[in-house]
């Protein structure tokens, strides 16, 4: 076989696999329930929609890179995912079927939901598997965390997409508030009224609150002394004028699946 039809070969293998594990994960994720199918006038981002009734619906379990606005440009894949988003709702004749979650609306006022195709297979575990955002869970809205991460897990194994180049920071090279996923040695853990505190290293504290606490019994023993990667949205508690405690760095977490300990 000649070396172009064998690169050729490849190519078409690579799309399949990538095809057969995209269709994996979605079914996955897949319902049978019949579900209110809604007409979508806009798709915002690769985590968000504008109903054509006027509510913003916010993808619940997926978190896509920041689109550019007010002068700053688009982060990595942020185009590639509302695109891909935007290809899967005119698959599905402009409509999308919509399961709200348990808490069904953020502080913006936005619908919080999951959102399926005709067939019943979930849109946000096709980006995910795609590599075109990142897994997020925030309690009480993880009915479809354990498929959402195994999409997500399927892409950075591949190092598709986000992927392509470890998107991961040391917690001692925290410099921003925002969406990050970071890794850290846990030097501290204190529990106390405000709930479980981690301290990774001198700059970043990680919270779990109160009403989270119980989630994450299995996961908290031990973990002294030891590496963890977390992942969330950091907070500056400087700009909030909190000097409540060391670190000027806080990320919250309300759902296990959120804090991985590395061997």
């Amino acid at each position: 076989m000649r070396f172009s039809e064998l690169k050729k070969a490849s190519l078409v293998g690579a799309f399949f696999v990538s095809v057969f594990f995209s269709l994996q994960a979605a079914a996955l994720c897949s319902v049978s329930e019949r579900l209110p199918r809604m007409k979508v006038a806009r798709v915002i981002d690769g985590d968000t929609l504008r109903l054509a009734d006027g509510r913003s619906v916010r993808l619940i379990g997926l978190n896509a890179t920041e689109m550019g606005r007010d002068g700053r440009r688009a982060e990595p894949f942020a185009e590639a995912a509302r695109s891909r988003l935007q290809s899967l709702v005119s698959a599905n004749d402009g409509y999308v079927a919509i399961r709200p979650g348990q808490q069904p609306k953020d502080h913006y006022g936005r619908v919080l939901a999951h959102v399926f195709d005709r067939h019943g297979e979930n849109m946000e575990a096709l980006i995910l598997a795609e590599g075109l955002g990142f897994f997020v869970a925030i309690a009480p809205n993880v009915s479809l965390v354990d498929c959402h991460r195994k999409a997500e897990r399927q892409a950075r194994s591949a190092r598709k997409g986000v992927w392509r180049q470890l998107p991961v920071i040391n917690a001692e090279r925290v410099r921003s508030g925002g969406f990050a996923i970071v890794r850290g040695r846990v030097e501290h853990m204190e529990a106390n009224r405000g709930g479980v505190w981690l301290e990774l290293g001198s700059s970043l504290v990680v919270q779990i609150p109160p009403h989270a606490v119980a989630a994450f019994d299995d996961a908290l023993g031990g973990l002294v002394g030891k590496g963890v990667e977390v992942r969330g949205w950091v907070i500056d508690r400087k700009r909030r004028g909190d000097r409540s405690l060391r670190a000027r760095w806080l990320l919250k977490l309300s759902h296990p699946s959120m804090l991985v300990p590395l061997s």
